[in-house]
């Protein structure tokens, strides 16, 4: 790797966390030496770029830094394109377009010798999925996620059943052919997932749930990484 591509590597490597980095950790990711790192550090410090730490301890990059927004590898133009393709066939219609808006943008920014990477990809995503139209605003429920707003949802289960119950949203997830919502339903006093397409009707409330997103989110993360294992555990056993 050419040094001044490792220095953006390192950068990179260094903006994509907010933990402390320590030169060993940077080493192994960039298949080079600690020495190797303590020198291209200094180097990227002595450019004013605002990296905060020292050897031993660990480097963070400071916040407010940035660099031309389109400094893209071959590969990160591969990533962008493939991701940007699954959500242009999977997500609700205002992503779609907006994944449709920036396929466009890449192509139209990148350098010329990097257009046919965006133009004409490796990787493909699979075709779009035939989906009925959602019955829940899709824009207005990702603003209800950011804000920590509860939710109203007349819901059916997978068995026809018709229940009414309050959410805290955390997240929505994207499967093969369907969408779920995830959050802390208050009825069931517990994290639950819904699928977008069971969902009947739903309507924002302007009331806060209690607890940060942040925080809840972690909580969650911990809820669905038990339940993997226990279900890990029961497939086990049965073998």
């Amino acid at each position: 790797m050419r040094r001044a591509d490792r220095l953006f590597q390192i950068i990179q490597v260094l903006r994509r966390t907010r933990k402390p980095l320590t030169a060993e950790a940077i080493a192994v990711e960039l298949e080079t030496s600690k020495r190797t790192i303590y020198r291209d550090i200094a180097t990227l410090i002595g450019q004013r770029v605002p990296i905060r730490g020292e050897a031993g301890t660990g480097y963070v990059l400071e916040k407010g830094f940035d660099m031309p927004p389109l400094m893209l590898t071959p590969d990160e133009i591969e990533a962008a394109m493939l991701g940007a393709q699954w959500v242009a066939g999977r997500a609700d219609p205002v992503l779609a377009k907006a994944a449709q808006d920036l396929i466009a943008k890449i192509v139209d920014t990148v350098p010329e010798r990097l257009q046919p990477l965006a133009l004409e990809p490796a990787s493909r995503a699979a075709p779009k999925w035939d989906a009925e139209p959602d019955s829940i605003d899709m824009t207005q429920l990702r603003a209800q996620i950011h804000a920590s707003k509860k939710i109203r949802l007349h819901y059916c289960d997978e068995q026809g059943r018709d229940t009414e119950r309050t959410i805290w949203p955390i997240a929505v997830g994207y499967l093969e052919t369907v969408r779920h919502l995830a959050g802390w339903c208050e009825l069931r006093k517990d994290f639950r997932s819904f699928r977008i397409d069971r969902i009947v009707l739903a309507a924002f409330l302007e009331e806060k749930y209690p607890e940060r997103r942040a925080a809840l989110r972690v909580k969650w993360i911990k809820y669905m990484q038990e339940k993997r294992r226990q279900e890990h555990g029961c497939h086990d056993g049965k073998r």
